[in-house]
């Protein structure tokens, strides 16, 4: 009996170390990663951040955007709060850390708020595929654990220091690793806005469909609350991201588009499609633009070269 257990037990455990079969993995050097603490941290933060951080539980983490006074997207993060209750961690994949601390620190004043960039010794793995969730979060990891934005599919960011790298990658081995490419055509596919680069300091949050995971209508003030509660009553924005698909090599980006003689918006990202078919990108345009099949020319007057092909 005691042999039947401990083959059982070893059975688990092996299950519990190796990655489910449809996950895969993508190795990168996050954008941001900060250390935030101070005795006044935690109302600063809630004060600042577009999302709500209120219950935020030691080892919990909210997505969000940090706004200027006009409601204007100027960088994306996840804020962390540290496992051991002290402290808070505000990491990014794609907004860079000169950003946020620039941000954050224009606006401590006389509080008691301490802001360290640690990016340069942190490193991450981005896990896309059914299962990364709950063999991320089996036992314990170093580091954080952040949902992603890459993809329709479950993804997942993993966080850590760089001296936990080499765990880190035997922790994964075996895993089909994902080309820079082929994750950016799942966020595009997807229609997930990346900031700064769909949505930027010139844009709204409303314009890449951010408001519903990124911006809480309930908390008390923070910068760029009254444009967002505006927004929200008026109901309507000039401008949506969406997806676009066209024939060729993927232009340069960002790249102006337009409808006839008619300045229609700007191609954002843009990515080969599956086997070098054509192009799929992210696009913000004019709401008139908008529309399902509306086609559009990268040049003034120029021949079609792009359709929209959805909305997100």
């Amino acid at each position: 009996m005691q042999g039947l257990i401990f083959k059982q037990f070893t059975i688990n455990l092996l299950s519990l170390n190796n990655l489910p079969p449809k996950v895969a993995v993508f190795r990168y050097r996050p954008a941001c990663v900060l250390w935030v603490d101070g005795g006044d941290a935690s109302t600063f933060l809630q004060g600042q951040f577009s999302n709500d951080l209120g219950r935020l539980e030691p080892g919990g983490a909210a997505y969000g955007l940090w706004l200027d006074r006009r409601g204007r997207v100027i960088a994306d993060s996840h804020v962390v709060r540290d496992a051991t209750g002290g402290g808070f961690w505000v990491a990014s994949v794609t907004s860079p850390a000169v950003a946020v601390m620039k941000r954050l620190g224009d606006f401590i004043i006389a509080d008691d708020v301490a802001l360290g960039d640690r990016t340069d010794g942190w490193c991450a793995l981005a896990l896309v595929g059914e299962g990364s969730g709950a063999w991320l979060r089996a036992q314990p990891r170093a580091g954080f654990l952040l949902k992603g934005r890459r993809a329709a599919a479950e993804n997942w960011e993993w966080m850590l220091p760089e001296s936990e790298r080499a765990d880190a990658d035997a922790a994964v081995g075996g895993a089909r690793g994902l080309s820079e490419e082929e994750l950016e055509r799942m966020r595009i596919v997807a229609g997930l806005a990346s900031v700064p680069r769909d949505i930027g300091p010139g844009d709204l949050p409303n314009e890449g469909g951010l408001e519903s995971e990124a911006i809480s209508y309930s908390k008390g003030c923070y910068l760029g609350q009254e444009v967002m509660a505006r927004l929200r009553s008026r109901g309507s924005v000039r401008r949506a991201l969406v997806r676009v698909s066209g024939s060729g090599s993927p232009p340069p980006v960002p790249a102006p588009l337009w409808s006839g003689e008619r300045a229609a918006g700007e191609l954002r990202s843009a990515v080969r499609g599956e086997a070098g078919r054509g192009f799929a990108g992210l696009a913000l345009v004019q709401v008139s633009s908008a529309s399902s099949g509306t086609v559009l020319g990268l040049e003034k007057g120029g021949a079609p070269a792009l359709e929209v092909a959805v909305v997100p």
